[in-house]
């Protein structure tokens, strides 16, 4: 058994990629027997190129954000479909922005096993994996945005508020803070 040095999880002699986080394993690729490096650091933002089954990935990289406008005629935006965003607020991924362009967005972590993927995926920006695999919605409606707790382990909170009760929607405005689990994003309005 390979331990993946990034979560500890045990992946059998050939894999090359950790089948619960998904990092390179080092020495998979003719590593001899209890190769253990001194130190190492996983490098930040990186992600496997394909699955634990070698099946190349389709996700997009997140946009990183300098400077969020204050007026949507400041900066057109790239897509035309594009209704909201949520902006990463605190933690390693500060600026971090995803674009909300349909009428229902899930937030949560990638989970390729199980069949989810979420428009908002929280993966690799959740190293403590308090983010749950379905966490939240967001759901346009007519102009209106709510968001539902989806019955997270960690919970989901606008505002600081109470934790959402799960399957509730909760009626969002432009600038709302949403923590879902330890991850502060900012609500946007196009």
């Amino acid at each position: 058994m390979i331990k993946c040095i990034t979560c500890g999880t045990d992946n059998i002699e050939s894999s090359q990629f950790c089948d619960e986080c998904g990092n390179q394993l080092i020495g998979a690729e003719g590593q001899p027997d209890g190769f253990q490096p001194a130190a190492y650091e996983a490098p930040k933002f990186q992600s496997a190129s394909v699955t634990s089954v070698g099946i190349p990935l389709i996700i997009e990289e997140p946009k990183i954000v300098e400077k969020l406008s204050e007026s949507p005629e400041a900066e057109p935006a790239q897509n035309q479909n594009i209704h909201a965003r949520l902006v990463i607020e605190r933690g390693i991924s500060v600026g971090v922005e995803f674009q909300l362009s349909s009428d229902e967005s899930q937030i949560g972590r990638w989970d390729a096993d199980n069949g989810i993927f979420p428009d908002v995926d929280l993966d690799s920006h959740d190293p403590e994996a308090k983010v749950s695999r379905r966490h939240a919605r967001i759901v346009r409606d007519t102009g209106r945005f709510t968001i539902e707790d989806l019955g997270s382990t960690n919970g989901t909170f606008v505002n600081r508020g109470r934790r959402l009760i799960p399957g509730t929607p909760h009626l969002l405005s432009d600038g709302d803070e949403i923590i879902v689990g330890k991850t502060f994003l900012r609500f946007r309005v196009v």
